[in-house]
């Protein structure tokens, strides 16, 4: 009877468990810089970090479409995924836009030394040398970076291989 009542409580725990939330924290030489909207890698990252910050770049500030960049990479507006799908595929980490839920198993799991990606059912973001890109802000913004804190219980973090 002990054992059950045990192993019942450990259940109810980890059933409790949440992912630790998006928290910005600068770190020197690792984090990218935000200015005028468009991120600044740092100096030493990766080639593949600038690489997708670049793309994050290229599309931040690009209005909210539900389904925007699902069908093509290339389109006038995007959603989580399809901006996701669009960082993701510049870097040569995807092949296809993906739905927000795919990326519960995208890539390796556990945070990434450099490029994060936190998915639910129902939405996705990345961390990019520190940075979030992300959309869904109040209003239902398009993709844009932020350096603005966000809960992430009921996410899952996974990341590119190598990164």
């Amino acid at each position: 009877m002990f054992a059950a009542a045990l192993g019942l409580a450990m259940l109810v725990l980890s059933a409790c468990e949440s992912t630790p939330p998006y928290v910005y924290q600068y770190v020197p030489g690792r984090t990218a810089q935000i200015v005028d909207g468009r991120a600044v890698p740092p100096p030493h990252a990766p080639f593949p970090v600038w690489e997708a910050i670049s793309a994050g770049n290229e599309i931040a500030g690009l209005p909210y479409r539900y389904g925007g960049g699902h069908a093509n990479f290339m389109d006038s507006g995007y959603d989580c995924s399809g901006a996701t799908s669009y960082v993701l595929h510049a870097i040569g980490h995807l092949t296809s836009p993906e739905p927000s839920q795919d990326f519960r198993s995208y890539g390796q799991s556990g945070p990434g030394r450099w490029i994060s990606v936190y998915a639910t059912n129902g939405h996705v973001f990345l961390v990019v040398a520190g940075v979030r890109f992300d959309t869904g802000y109040s209003g239902g913004e398009g993709p844009k970076w932020s350096t603005r804190g966000r809960p992430a219980d009921g996410y899952v973090i996974r990341h590119p291989a190598g990164l």
